[in-house]
């Protein structure tokens, strides 16, 4: 009868099952797939929610939830450092001190590719067509465009993208979900419906990353034992993105995001 249970709610046969229920979380049809769904139904349901509603947000609540979302932000980035430190005090001071030598040399080799000033360069791009739509009458594609340049090139997507494929830590792709859903919110009252399209673009950039970094760079990472680093790395990626959601620091998040590759040359060769 056990075995039937499990069969039937597609889990193991073990003691985790009780009275038809199964307190052990199963595996998703598609793991690699859930945080860029995520994120794209965030700008989908933002999209509605802004064509349905009327007015604005008031301050007082504008800087609530930005105050939700920094708070968030850091828990998840700490989250995903907790889980991922272990053994005795020595090993733990050894995995935080390479993630903090790869963001130093991750930071200088994104000067070098000159990443942050390529996203500033986008968003420029996005900013100018907001603009002229609101001081002229706006051109649906203009919508399309910014969203999908502003969205897409988000640091936090591409870290929760490769956080989502590596061991399915899909947290920073949801909050990323909210913050893309409320400024969709904002877009569709200047540039109508089709600033919802951007949920495509981003759905199948994000997740070819995840599929990607799951197919390609979880196997070397797990051979070479550096998984562990590339996480800790993020997380401290992810809370330094907190003092940018609070507005409290402008940080050029996009020259870390070479720290990603970096964390696990560093651990390789110091192992």
């Amino acid at each position: 009868m056990r075995r039937f249970i499990a069969k039937l709610y597609g889990a193991r046969p073990t003691k985790e099952i009780f009275f038809f229920v199964s307190f052990t979380a199963r595996a998703r049809h598609n793991r690699n797939v859930i945080g860029a769904l995520l994120n794209a139904l965030g700008i989908l349901l933002g999209a509605i929610f802004g064509l349905l509603g009327r007015g604005q947000w008031s301050a007082r609540a504008q800087n609530q939830i930005k105050s939700l979302l920094g708070a968030f932000t850091a828990l998840c980035g700490l989250q995903l450092i907790w889980q991922n430190v272990g053994g005795n005090f020595t090993s733990v001071l050894k995995q935080l001190f390479l993630a903090v030598l790869a963001l130093m040399l991750g930071n200088l080799l994104g000067k070098i590719l000159g990443l942050q000033k390529f996203s500033n360069r986008l968003g420029r791009h996005a900013a100018t067509l907001i603009a002229a739509a609101e001081t002229s009458t706006a051109r649906p594609a203009s919508g399309f465009i910014a969203g999908t340049i502003l969205f897409c090139a988000a640091p936090m997507g591409i870290i929760g993208a490769v956080t989502d494929g590596l061991s399915d830590f899909f947290y920073p792709l949801a909050l990323k979900a909210v913050m893309d859903g409320l400024a969709t919110m904002s877009f569709v009252k200047i540039f109508r419906w089709p600033t919802a399209l951007a949920a495509a673009p981003v759905f199948f950039f994000l997740n070819d990353i995840a599929l990607a970094v799951h197919t390609f760079a979880l196997p070397w990472l797990d051979a070479h034992h550096a998984l562990h680093t590339v996480h800790v790395t993020a997380g401290l990626i992810i809370c330094a993105m907190t003092l940018v959601v609070l507005e409290v620091r402008r940080v050029e998040l996009a020259n870390y995001l070479p720290a990603l590759v970096v964390a696990p040359l560093l651990t390789w060769l110091f192992a």
